[in-house]
Order: structure tokens, then sequence, then C-alpha cells
């Protein structure tokens, strides 16, 4: 420990490589490890105010009974919400809008506040009285004071929503905020048997009381009767889900970065080794033994590895604060702000691993020169290490594999994507070193400088196989987000608007369907209209077990809360029976339901298999008669559950219709539809595109930062292997001197290597991104193929450009070199 922290004293110019690589490595993990965990202890900590009580008990499509309604009453402070999409209007029918229409008691919120913005008329809304949010108003270009219509009423805006406590809680949402009193909400006459609708029961408890005790007895009591129970520990489980998903994924792309950067690890470590050669024969002609040489660097390298390490860690652990100040408006609640030890804990395993892997070998060789031939400083290969660095190598790797899929929330996606990398891995290191020799191999040019950059591809000491291996990770990886990120946004931009409908109708009353088919017609001759029953049920049962007692897999989601249901007589479009037989159009018998395949796979059903569904308080029992292939491209109604003829036509349900039409006819069709039902609600799909497309950029954003960093680390890593070359380059350039050799010719070699080396980079980084791209997009998000290709060829282009100019920058010293001064050093 004497010696290599008296070696350090020299200062740390060897090891800057060392230090930056971990650095960012360590820092990326860290800053994304720790985010997500500020997100989701920012949802847990406004729980309360975010679930707008201690408990909620939701429903869809009916209210509490009064038995219902006096047992929760028993237990706390009871406030009862109800939301529902609606169309809101001026008063003239020029213009309308989506809106999530919000009917609120006087006990709202039980938690957190409700505030209107400056210049509201009163505190909040009362009677024929609306609070919207602001968006609303620019939309449909009204003020405070002004009326609009919702449904049948006309409601008197008294401001604009400032602060709405639990908005965080209702998940994904397509319009602004309405907000109306119970009486406001009744005036609008949309509350009706059938309407799309959820009642939502929240509890204040009292102090001292388990929140999760009583969900639990909730559950027991009332789970059966259709209720969603909800307590403040997870007041938005969408939103924790979503941001948990994404801090797995990003944390993985981190990762990947990390193993690049050890590659930067590991040519850092060498060429620091290679400078110490002097010192390194001088103790061992004094007696040390190559034990303790490999004791004193491993120690020196450990030192500064932890002191970079912690430095990653500071800057990662800050990262909340950081993006909270820069971007918080675009987090879905303010990050709460604390040290979050399990995040940097994980990053400084990996840290500390990816160091080690990578370091041992550069280690092991240099424990294995030998005295004269370092005082020769000879550039002839050094003997292979023994078998234990590389099993202990081995173990290391394994331990970074099994630490990522252990620790993941889906150890199987965390799998394949290790698996994926560790094979990419050794195909650049295959292609690496296949490059060398084929260039070994090629005749000789008759053109020195051609005949002098080929042979820099396999000379000793040539980096080209960890340059092969950096390069190709980061471009690789870089390369797959393009094609991923360009078919997402092209699929919005052009494929989606082309099958889309123009509207989803949602509430057409079942008494008044006929008349609507016919204003439908006659508003828009042209247009395509389909018309399907709708409801909304819960499974509570699969083969006779209660789903509230089952632990649901990751993928049957449709066993979370309530879900759209119809019935049919003929197979829907889009959809091809692929198990089981579809029923008779004149069936009668009892309940037959058919599934998704899909949904039936990750719930582990199959056909024969009964199925428990409660719509509106009542179970009805049905058997899987068939499994259904949903083409989800239609963009029209793909239900998953879908029912036989006979089990639900007598329940109070409405109809929904989807409606294609030209652009032209879009707003007049929306103005009719308002004037003559006013309880319909349309959603423009070029609306809910947008709303998408938001989202997903703000997604590309993180996604984009969090590939940089491997970028970033890749140009680190070519960095540090010029510097490792760097003895080899100082000779070569001082002999070619000496032969006569320009400056200009030795760096037109070089530029030409560098950029063949790019070019054979950049080409199959660009074949395997586009292949793992095109899983992802196809297989995975089964979307068509379709990137810009436009866009993937310049991110491959800067990255050759970007390892050209930094080749050609760090080949600069070499070429300064005084022969006089090299050779006698030499």
């Amino acid at each position: 420990m004497r010696l290599a922290i008296r070696d350090l004293r020299g200062g740390l110019a060897g090891l800057r490589l060392l230090a930056i690589c971990l650095f960012l490595g360590v820092a990326a993990l860290a800053g994304v490890g720790s985010l997500s965990s500020a997100i989701v202890a920012g949802l847990s900590q406004r729980g309360q105010s975010i679930l707008g009580g201690d408990i909620q008990l939701s429903i869809a499509q009916r209210e509490a009974t009064r038995e219902e309604r006096a047992a929760f009453e028993r237990l706390g402070s009871l406030s009862h919400v109800t939301r529902m999409r609606a169309m809101a209007a001026r008063l003239d029918g020029s213009e309308s809008i989506l809106v999530e229409l919000k009917g609120v008691d006087e006990a709202y919120p039980l938690y957190g506040d409700f505030r209107l913005e400056a210049g509201a008329l009163r505190g909040r809304p009362a009677g024929n009285e609306v609070a919207v949010g602001r968006e609303l108003a620019e939309r449909l270009s009204v003020q405070v004071g002004e009326h609009i219509r919702i449904g049948n009423a006309q409601l008197r805006i008294i401001g604009f929503i400032a602060e709405e406590p639990d908005r965080v809680g209702q998940g994904f949402t397509f319009g602004s905020t309405a907000l109306v009193d119970r009486d406001g909400l009744e005036a609008t006459g949309l509350v009706q048997p059938g309407s799309l609708y959820t009642s939502a029961y929240r509890l204040k408890l009292p102090t001292g009381a388990s929140a999760q005790t009583a969900a639990k007895e909730l559950t027991t009591r009332f789970g059966d009767a259709g209720y969603q129970v909800q307590d403040r520990t997870n007041g938005a489980p969408r939103t924790r889900r979503y941001i948990e998903r994404v801090g797995q994924f990003l944390t993985l792309i981190g990762l990947t970065s990390l193993i690049v950067a050890g590659i930067g690890v590991g040519n850092g470590v060498a060429s620091y080794l290679d400078g110490k050669r002097g010192t390194i024969a001088t103790l061992k002609l004094l007696g040390a033994t190559s034990r303790t040489i490999f004791i004193i660097y491993l120690l020196q390298i450990g030192l500064v590895a932890m002191a970079f390490i912690l430095a990653g860690l500071a800057a990662g652990a800050l990262t909340p604060w950081l993006v909270g100040l820069l971007a918080g408006s675009a987090l879905p609640v303010p990050p709460r702000l604390s040290l979050y030890p399990i995040p940097l804990l994980f990053s400084t395993a990996y840290g500390l691993l990816i160091a080690f892997v990578f370091a041992i070998l550069p280690l092991a060789r240099a424990r294995t020169l030998a005295a004269a031939s370092l005082f020769r400083g000879g550039l002839e290969p050094p003997r292979p290490p023994a078998a234990l660095p590389f099993l202990a190598a081995a173990l290391g790797a394994g331990l970074i594999a099994a630490l990522a899929i252990f620790s993941a929330r889906e150890p199987g996606f965390a799998a394949a994507f290790i698996a994926s990398a560790l094979g990419l891995l050794l195909l650049l290191t295959l292609l690496g070193a296949l490059i060398r020799w084929t260039s070994s191999k090629l005749p000789r040019p008759r053109n020195p400088v051609f005949r002098l950059a080929v042979s820099n591809l396999h000379r000793p000491a040539a980096q080209t196989a960890r340059l092969v291996v950096a390069l190709g990770l980061g471009l690789t990886l870089f390369t797959t987000l393009a094609v991923i990120e360009t078919n997402l946004s092209g699929q919005i931009r052009t494929t989606i608007p082309a099958r889309a409908p123009s509207f989803f109708m949602l509430d057409i009353p079942v008494e008044d369907v006929a008349q609507f088919r016919s204003m439908a017609s006659a508003a828009a001759p042209q247009g395509d209209l389909v018309t399907i029953p709708s409801l909304r049920g819960a499974v509570v049962a699969l083969n006779g077990r209660r789903v509230s007692q089952m632990q649901i897999p990751e993928g049957a989601w449709f066993l979370r809360g309530d879900r759209g249901l119809t019935y049919a007589r003929q197979v829907p479009e889009g959809s091809r029976v692929v198990a089981g037989t579809w029923w008779p159009a004149d069936y009668t018998g009892p309940p037959l339901i058919s599934l998704d395949v899909e949904a039936a796979r990750a719930a582990g059903l199959e056909v024969g298999d009964g199925m428990t569904v409660s719509i509106l308080g009542r179970e009805i029992e049905a058997k899987i008669a068939s499994l259904r292939e949903i083409d989800w491209d239609t963009m029209g109604f793909n239900f998953v559950i879908v029912f036989a003829p006979g089990a639900l036509e007598s329940a109070p349900h409405s109809f929904m219709a989807t409606i294609s039409m030209p652009e032209s006819q879009e707003r007049p069709f929306a103005r009719s539809v308002s004037r003559a039902f006013p309880t319909v609600s349309a959603i423009r799909v070029k609306d809910v595109v947008e709303t998408v497309s938001t989202m997903l950029s703000q997604l590309a954003v993180a996604v984009r930062a969090a590939a940089s960093v491997a970028i970033l680390a890749g140009i680190a890593v070519l960095v540090g292997a010029l510097a490792a070359s760097r003895r080899a380059r100082v000779y070569d350039s001082v002999i070619l001197k000496l032969l006569g050799a320009t400056r200009g010719r030795i760096l037109a070699a070089q530029a030409l290597e560098f950029t063949v080396l790019a070019a054979i980079v950049s080409a199959v980084a660009f074949v395997l991104g586009a292949a793992f791209g095109w899983y992802v997009v196809v297989k995975v998000l089964e979307l068509e193929w379709a990137p810009d290709w436009a866009t993937v060829a310049a991110t491959l282009a800067a990255g050759a450009l970007i390892t050209l100019v930094l080749g050609l920058l760090g080949s600069l010293p070499a070429l300064a070199a005084r022969p006089a001064r090299a050779l006698r050093a030499l």
C-alpha cells in the first residue's frame, strides 16, 4: 500500500481514462436509479393527495347502494367523486372539446388543496358552475364568467384550475378537467344507465388506523361486487408501473454504457501500465516479485476507481435535484429529494465489478513481463497470462449479469437484454479479430500510404479489436434507438392517421342509435360508420378462483380493474379465431365468451376454462368458447372480451361508434353531433395522436440522454485506445521520418486507417441496429416496419465522423515527437 500511494503522488495522468469511463457509467446508472426512486417516493409521499383519501373504492357504471355507502361511512369520513368523459362546447356550437368531467361533493378533497388561479369568481363551483383547466378555455376561446355547455347543462366558468391534488391518480387522460359539484353533474344529464362513468368513494380514516388493513377487509367484503380497492401506499399504480418500467429500461441502457466504459477501463489500465514499464522493471530488479507488482497496481487502480465511482455516485445522487429544477413540469409528480441508498449501492457494485473485470487481464499481463524486456523497451507481445485471471474475469461478468437479472422488475426481459449485449460483445470481438486477420492477409498495396494504413490495422500493439468493440457497441445501441424512435414517430405521423377513423363516439343511448346513424349519414355522407354495444365490467374469478386472491401475472392487464365489454353475433372485424369455435348467430344457450389469445396466454387460460365477470354488481359465469387473434392495427373497437348474444342485452348499456371522413368534414360533423346529441362524447383521433406523440417525445428524450452516455463512453474508449498504442505510434512515426516520410503522408495513412475502421464498424452497426430495432418494432410492439433511414444514416455518419476526427487528433502527439529524443527514450 505504501508503494502504491507513493507511486500515485506523481499524478493521475495515466489513469484519466479509467476515471472518466467509470465516472460516466456509474453516474448514468446512479442518476437513473435515483430519479426513478425519487419519483416513486414522491408518489408514495403524496399518496393520500393523489388517491384522494386513505382508501379509494371505485366501480364502473353504477353508484354505491345505500347499504354499501353506510358500510363505507362507518370506517371514516367519505367523499364521492364521479369521473367520465364528456364534450364541452361553446353555446353557439362552433367549437367543442373532449374533457374529463369530474363531479365532486362538499367533502372533496379529503387531502391536499383544490385551488383556482387568481381572478376566480369563487373558491369552488356550485350548481350550474364549472371550474376548468386553462387549456380548455383557450381551445374554446372562453373567459371566466362566460358559459359553456356540457351535456344538457349550461355552466358558468368561475375560474381556471391551478391545483388539482388527485389529478395524477386518474392516470392517462385525453382531455382537460372540468370540475362541477353533484348538482352540476346531475344537471348535465350524462349519468344514465349504461353511461361510461366511474364512481370513486374515498375514505379518510381516523388517526392511527391502518389503511392497508382496512383496504384488505374492504377487498374481501366488496371485491366480489366489482369494486377496485386501493390504499394510499399505491395511489397511482399505472403511473408507478410506468415509471418503474422506464427506469428498468434506462438502467439496462446505462449498464450497456458501463460495459462500453469497461473497455475504456481496460485500455486505460493497459496504457497506464505501459507507461510504468520502467518502474516495474526497477522494482523487479530490486527484488519485487510478480505477485508484489500485481498487488501494487491493483491497489492503485482500486483506489482511483473507488474515488471516481464515488464521484459518479455523487453526480447520480444529485440527478433528482437537477431534473426537478430543469424539467420538473414534465414529471408526473415532483420527485422526493433525498438520498436513495439502494440504487447507489447497485451502481457501486456495477462500477467495482466492471473495473475488476476489465482491469484484471492487463494487470495479469503486466506481472508476466520480464525485467529485461521492460528495459529493452521492446514492442513484442507479452506472454499470455495464466488461466486464473480469465476465470476471475468470467466470474465477475457472471456476477454483473446475475445482479442485473435478479434486481430487475422483469427478470426475463433483463436476461434477454443482457444476453443480447453479451452476444453483441462476442460478435464485435470476433469482428475485430477478423479485421486484424484479414488485413494481415491482404496483398501489400504498392502505394506506401495505403500499405501503411493496412499495416496499422494488424501491427503489434494495434488497438483494432478494442476500437471495434467499443465503437460497435455504442453505435449499435444508438442506431437501434434511432430505428425504434423513427418507427414510432413515423407511425404517429402517417400510418395511424391513415388507418384510424376520424372520431370515436362514446355514450350513444341505445334508444337513440337509429337516430344517430341517420344523423351521421346526413352530416357525413362519405363517412364510414360502425356502431357497437359497450359495457364495463371486471373479471372477478377464473375457473372459480377469485382474482382478488391471485397474484396477477405481469402481462394479464385485463384482470386489473374494469374493462370494456361487448357482445356480437359475428366475429368482429380485425379478429381471427385461432382456437375453439365461434357461436352461431342465433345462439341462445349459456353465457359464452371469446377472449384475446395474448390475454389468454398471459393468464394461463384455454378454451373451455371458466371466467366470471361482474357487471353492475351482478356476476355472470361464462365459459371460454374461442380465442381470437386481434389485429390492433385496424384502429377500430377491439375488445379483449366479447360475449355471445343473450347474456348482456338486458343490462343497461350504451353504444360506441367509429366514423371516418375527410378532414374538412370533421369540425362540421362534431358541431352537428354536439347540437343533436349533447350527451355523446366525440374523441377526435387527431387530438389523441398529439397527446400520445407528446408522451413519446418526453420518453425519447430520456432514452437519448441515457444512450448518449454510451456514445461518450465510446469516445473515451477511442481516446484510450489511441493512448494505449501511443508508444507504438511514436515508434512508427520516428522510424518513418528517419526513412524520409513527411508528416502529411503519415497523417494521411492514419486518416485512411481510421476511415476504413469507421466505415466497417458503421456498416456493421447499421445492420445490427436495424436487426435489433426490427425485432423490437415488429415482434415486441407489433407495429409496421417503417424507419426513417435518413435519420438512422445521419446518426451513423456522425459517429463515423467523430471516430475519424478523434483518431486524427489523437495521432498529432505522435507526429510531433522529435526523432532524437524519441530514439533515446525507445
